[in-house]
């Protein structure tokens, strides 16, 4: 049986913070086409996300959602089409002004890609060291607090990555990733590897800061359970193309048989 239709939809009052932020898109990525070698890994794909918004990216493994995350972020090159953050067209920008465009972004790895050999609060603490130098040590301080408390992390700040679980880890990865601000926030299956009690605390984690800080958000997952609670629309991707893209009532009443395979076996 398909359990999409059991889960109820959670997101909901995101969407009329979306629209009151206005219609023009935070990210747009039009015609992105990618290849590594001789295979073609997005096909010339058109999404696009508002600020307070949030996209979630669904498909099977090697359909190009992390490829997609990382040409955002700059750390991929696509071979044709554009990304444009905040209407500037990324490709071709020099390494100082593309740093500036990521100051902007905050990224949650799939494993969390914590630093093993620092403190939870050395890790949050790592972009503030590297962007922000003008704070004071207590400046910095304070904040790593505020973030972990953002969080539920805030008793962790002595402790390592071992010494604490998989979502805890998630969670300061969160507030690493919210170091700097961002108005744009890139998640990579941020439910992956977590038990269904721990991944439902993400799920909430995730959407009370999106509705705090209203950013411009895409999550990469195949967690669907997830994708609906924390994500205003879907796009799904099959073979590097764009299958449907839309809300979960469009999902749910698409007709097409590769969208109905995934949801039955999601």
């Amino acid at each position: 049986m398909n359990t999409i239709d059991q889960i109820p939809i959670q997101a909901a009052t995101k969407r009329a913070v979306a629209e009151d932020h206005g219609s023009t898109a935070v990210i747009a990525v039009q015609g992105l086409g990618k290849s590594f070698g001789n295979q073609r890994v997005l096909n010339g794909i058109s999404l696009s996300v508002k600020r307070g918004e949030t996209l979630a990216v669904l498909g099977r493994s090697g359909t190009g959602k992390s490829v997609l995350l990382r040409i955002i972020v700059g750390l991929e090159k696509p071979d044709s089409g554009s990304v444009l953050i905040h209407g500037q067209d990324i490709a071709g920008l020099e390494l100082d002004q593309m740093g500036k465009i990521r100051k902007k972004m905050g990224f949650l790895f799939q494993h969390a890609a914590l630093y093993d050999s620092l403190t939870v609060e050395q890790n949050v603490a790592f972009p503030l060291l590297h962007h922000q130098k003008e704070l004071s040590k207590t400046q910095r301080y304070d904040r790593v607090r505020k973030l972990l408390a953002e969080v539920g992390m805030e008793d962790a700040l002595a402790k390592m990555p071992s010494d604490i679980s998989g979502g805890m880890q998630k969670r300061v990865g969160l507030a690493r990733a919210l170091a700097l601000e961002p108005d744009i926030l890139l998640l990579d299956e941020p439910t992956a590897g977590l038990d269904p009690i721990s991944s439902g605390e993400i799920d909430d984690l995730v959407l009370k800061l999106q509705q705090e800080h209203h950013m411009a958000s895409i999550v990469v997952t195949h967690d669907l359970h997830s994708a609906k609670t924390i994500a205003d629309h879907v796009a799904l991707l099959n073979e590097g193309d764009v299958v449907i893209q839309g809300n979960f009532e469009e999902l749910q009443n698409c007709d097409i048989e590769f969208v109905r395979e995934f949801l039955k076996h999601a």
